[in-house]
């Protein structure tokens, strides 16, 4: 498996679609948003938890897009015929996508330390890249099921519509204070909200609440169904 693990990873990390859209875009976003208008530290700081948030949303997701193109492929059939058991084939590509969400979660924080002057100490910059790595996870098993689930187009098109609704009905765009109040009420249940608040606390030198941290492990246990019962059906139809 962990060879297995490694090819995803050099495959994912050699598409400059990946590197462009996938870490370069929310870097961008990101400096855009936080130096036009207001200079106060404390946007600069949120923002930057909020769009790390973001990229790892989309690198995580992404991930449910290769699974797709490798069912169109006739790849998962010649997997299921290898010495790996299908546990660890799905394993295999959690770990694959927790590891291509990195890049998109430094790549952001960096640009906060050594661009914005984001000032944190060395344990906030390390449990805030923690927190959203571990984090990551439940949007992954969304994208993995999506991906099993759908055909290689639909599964692209679908990835992108959840990454831009759950980025803005999350407050990773804009701050939830700016919602309506109807939105900002949906906000409070949304996984993606919840995933960066946890890392904006840490970022603020307090600890995370405990209803953020139970929102987000009920929502990865809904994907994690999700995704296993997607792969039980891509596996009866391949």
């Amino acid at each position: 498996m962990t060879a297995y693990v490694r090819l995803e990873v050099r495959r994912i990390l050699r598409d400059m679609a990946f590197i462009v859209f996938g870490i370069g875009m929310p870097v961008v976003m990101y400096l855009l948003f936080t130096n036009l208008g207001t200079d106060a530290a404390e946007w600069k700081t949120a923002s930057m938890v909020a769009m790390a948030a973001y990229g790892a949303l989309g690198a995580a997701l992404s991930t449910g897009t290769g699974v797709a193109e490798d069912k169109g492929t006739g790849w998962l059939r010649q997997l299921r015929v290898t010495p790996m058991t299908p546990r660890q084939v799905v394993a295999g590509r959690a770990l694959t996508g927790s590891v291509i969400v990195l890049p998109a979660i430094a790549a952001v924080l960096a640009a906060g330390a050594f661009v914005n002057g984001v000032r944190l100490d060395a344990w906030q910059w390390a449990a805030v890249a923690l927190a959203l790595w571990l984090g990551a996870l439940p949007f992954t098993l969304l994208g993995m099921g999506n991906g099993y689930r759908l055909t290689s187009q639909t599964t692209g098109l679908v990835n992108v519509g959840c990454s831009l609704a759950l980025s803005v009905a999350g407050g990773l765009w804009f701050p939830v204070e700016l919602f309506p109040d109807w939105l900002r009420s949906l906000s409070a249940v949304v996984p993606t909200r919840r995933f960066a608040e946890i890392g904006q606390s840490i970022a603020a030198g307090a600890a995370p609440g405990l209803g953020a941290v139970a929102v987000l492990a009920v929502w990865a246990l809904l994907f994690g169904l999700y995704a296993a019962h997607a792969y039980r059906r891509s596996a009866r139809t391949a």
